[in-house]
């Protein structure tokens, strides 16, 4: 304690000193807390339900399709849960949507359609009331709701059990209130499940046996069984289902099972593999910068450590006063950091845009804040071991002279300076790289044209409930009342539905084949990306429309089907001929599906994702088409809160029980969806400019003290005839030498790391000579100007002056 508090005081004796460790400190502990916090939200806390790591999702592929993560459909569901024997339970669920009606204003909420198991595959336990029962999949208007939506929407009823909410136009009991689930299951905003998963509204039920896929399938695995071994279990049950239903289109889908964790998470794993691998040059920057000062620090309090060791201190005793030293400093610093990761991870949300599965607020909770007081630790006691160790060698005698001239430290002291500052130099240069290749890409892929114009679009999302709109002709009278009302509206241009909106993460699949020739079987054909839009929306987004017709009036429910073609999918099914009047297959009925004739072929448009370009995509009426859920599609000059005031205004002349949900500009979604880039982007950025900033100082701080404790050579070497000149490049040399180093290895690392980003680049090389050369070129310049400040302070020594003091 008597150690402790000493060197408590000798911190506060320097308070320059401090300052600038602690926040060298701070900036490193606080990017790493930060980081490790958004880690330890998606990948280690993992999905909150019982024993998570023995759920899987049964998916599906056909790879010589290149169909990947495919869902399961109705019968295919039934036969695997009824002849599989490797899972203890399985279930299925598929997203919906209810609107809330006899509370006030008509309410727009979240949810799913699960099986009756669902929740206890999951090992989800009710916080009230139960979970529900077998006899009520499909039979029973019954509903789960959680407990952020019971106590915001439901005032924390304490009946909330046995209470009947109106839900889609159908009266449905609460049964029970569960937990919130993750994030990464079903979304920020999931609050409601009810029991009928094996309905689509709108869509007959011999449809749905025909092979359409759209459930989730989970399953628990059994006691001592590995996935391995589940895997291998798969095809059988393939081969059977194939027997049975040999005409289905899903029959020749092969099995895939992934964990839980793989599909709530995606492929996000890489960049922040990426992130976490940049924060912790970060913190090596920042711990060679305060290792760099403290080894300076101790060198020059040589003769106090003389003096404590003459007087009978042991060289352990004096290491551990000075590693007392690092460690507060580190362990102030991280009290500063924490307020710095803070302040990060509450902007992380909303730099994301929504595109992670993260809660909208975030905080550090204990396993976070025990990981900062380790780092805080580790990298005090790392830190200042060595200088410590180093100072604490020094010569008795030599460090009792008042003299003596040997406070720049040893060779070996030296040599670990520059080796600290060649480590700096090189970590920046990886850092710096990255980050400008993560610049250059997102500029580029912001710059990307999407194929329609996003400028003056409102959007927002109408539901209709089943018990109104039953069927596929009364969707498509709402359809058409509605866009012909908004037509209508003042301030508003032009109107149009669709079912899915470009960037928006909405869409579906239909199998197609061409009608001449020999077509291929149904179990055989590839999906295509296929949109149902209202007639106007090519203008509305002005997408082109580059031969044949646009969508009309005259297309509706029971006229000829009909379809329009991207330009590439024209390309890639009719390479040399003219689509326009050929005849296609879509869908699964019949055996053969729908045959549907081609009217026109319109620009290509990048629906999924911007730097992803559809091979094919086909656009189909909205009328022969239809589906509950739309989005519609304004344009008007009107900013989003009038244009949505009358959009609303409008939706009550045909409906007054519909809300409108998630209105938002287009120009806003196409932001959105480079949301986990833009995050990324601004992480790696903001770090290399940390890590710049640390490496100046570092150069600047090793040179400064080289010249400092080197005055009286200057001075010698200028009385003895010593240009100008001649002092500045033997500083300048002297400090450069350990920059070029760094650069080296710096360039070397950078190009042998470049895989890892490759996956986060668009359109930009990882190994691209421009960016490497300007991170070299900058970094290069920084360090000479870090050198040339302290090198103008050596020529401007007075000989006199220095061999005086000498």
């Amino acid at each position: 304690m008597i150690d402790l508090r000493f060197a408590l005081r000798q911190l506060l004796k320097s308070p320059g000193f401090s300052a600038l460790a602690i926040i060298t400190l701070a900036l490193g502990i606080g990017v790493n807390t930060a980081i490790f916090s958004l880690v330890h939200d998606l990948f280690l806390r993992g999905l909150t339900f019982e024993n998570p790591d023995r759920l899987v999702i049964v998916e599906a592929e056909a790879k010589e399709r290149n169909l990947e993560h495919l869902p399961m459909s109705i019968p295919r569901f039934w036969h695997f849960r009824d002849a599989q024997t490797v899972f203890s339970n399985i279930a299925a669920d598929t997203g919906a949507n209810y609107i809330m009606t006899g509370a006030g204003d008509p309410v727009q909420t979240f949810g799913a359609e699960i099986t009756a198991n669902y929740m206890q595959t999951l090992g989800v336990r009710p916080i009230l009331g139960r979970l529900f029962c077998p006899e009520e999949e499909m039979k029973a208007d019954v509903a789960l709701v959680t407990d952020v939506f019971w106590r915001t929407r439901l005032g924390s009823d304490p009946n909330v059990v046995g209470r009947s909410l109106t839900l889609n136009g159908v009266a449905t009991t609460v049964v029970g209130v569960i937990k919130k689930p993750p994030v990464a299951w079903w979304g920020p905003d999931a609050a409601i499940f009810t029991a009928k998963p094996f309905q689509l509204q709108g869509m007959k039920h011999e449809r749905l046996m025909r092979g359409l896929s759209f459930l989730r399938v989970v399953g628990r695995l059994k006691p001592g069984l590995t996935i391995e071994q589940a895997r291998a279990a798969m095809p059988v049950l393939a081969q059977s289902y194939r027997a049975q239903w040999p005409d289905n289109a899903d029959n020749s889908w092969a099995p895939v099972l992934v964990t839980a964790m793989q599909n709530a998470l995606g492929n996000l794993r890489d960049p922040f593999v990426l992130l976490l691998a940049a924060v912790a040059a970060v913190l090596l920057i920042a711990c060679s910068n305060v290792a760099n000062l403290l080894l300076v620090r101790f060198s020059g309090r040589r003769r106090e450590i003389a003096l404590r060791m003459a007087l009978g201190a042991s060289r352990r005793g004096v290491v551990r006063l000075f590693v007392f030293e690092s460690t507060l400093i580190s362990l102030i610093a991280g009290a500063v950091g924490v307020a710095l990761a803070l302040w990060l991870v509450s902007l992380a949300p909303t730099l994301a845009a929504d595109n992670l599965p993260l809660e909208k607020s975030i905080g550090l909770n204990p396993s976070v804040l025990i990981f900062t007081l380790a780092l805080s630790l580790l990298t005090g006691i790392a830190m200042g071991l060595y200088p410590a160790w180093q100072s604490s060698r020094a010569d008795l005698v030599d460090g009792l002279k008042e003299g003596g001239r040997s406070v720049s430290g040893s060779k070996g002291q030296q040599n670990f300076r520059r080796g600290l500052v060649a480590a700096q130099v090189g970590l920046s240069v990886v850092l710096l790289a990255g980050a400008a290749l993560l610049i250059a890409s997102f500029v580029r892929l912001s710059n990307q044209e999407a194929g329609f114009k996003p400028n003056g679009i409102w959007t927002g999302i109408v539901g209709l409930p089943a018990a109104r709109y039953p069927d596929n002709a009364a969707i498509a009278r709402f359809s058409e009342g509605l866009q012909s009302e908004l037509k209508n509206t003042p301030g508003i241009e032009t109107a149009a539905m669709t079912d899915g909106l470009p960037l928006t993460g909405s869409s579906s699949a239909s199998p197609y084949s061409r009608a001449e020739g020999n077509p291929l079987p149904l179990n055989q054909r590839p999906l295509g990306l296929t949109r149902a839009i209202s007639p106007g929306l090519l203008n509305t987004l002005a997408i082109p429309l580059l031969s044949g017709r646009d969508f009309n009036a005259g297309d509706g429910v029971d006229k000829p089907l009909v379809v329009l073609l991207s330009k590439a999918t024209a390309q890639r099914l009719f390479p040399n001929d003219n689509p326009i009047g050929k005849r296609m297959w879509f869908g699964t009925d019949n055996s053969t599906g729908y045959l549907t004739e081609i009217v026109g072929v319109v620009g290509d448009v990048r629906s999924l994702k911007l730097d992803q370009q559809n091979e094919v995509e086909f656009y189909r009426p909205f009328a022969q088409r239809t589906a509950p859920g739309m989005w519609v599609v304004i344009k008007s000059n009107a900013k989003l809160e009038a244009t949505t005031r009358l959009v609303k205004s409008a939706l009550n002349q045909i409906d007054s029980g519909i809300p409108i949900i998630q209105p938002a500009s287009m120009d806003d979604i196409v932001a959105q969806s480079l949301g986990q880039r833009r995050l990324t982007m601004a992480l790696l950025g903001g770090f290399a400019a940390i890590a710049l900033i640390l490496a100046m100082v570092g150069i600047y701080g090793a040179v400064a003290f080289t010249v400092e404790q080197r005055t009286g050579e200057i001075g010698v070497r200028m009385a003895l005839g010593a240009q100008t000149a001649d002092v500045l490049r033997l500083v300048v040399r002297q400090g450069m030498s350990p920059v070029i180093i760094g650069l080296v290895i710096g360039l070397a690392a950078a190009l042998a790391l470049g895989r890892l980003l490759t996956a986060q680049l668009y359109e930009v090389s990882a190994t691209n000579p421009l960016f490497l050369s300007g991170t070299a070129a900058l970094l290069a310049v920084v360090g000479l100007c870090a050198c040339l400040i302290p090198a103008r302070r050596a020529i401007a020594i007075n000989p006199i002056e220095a061999l005086r003091n000498e």
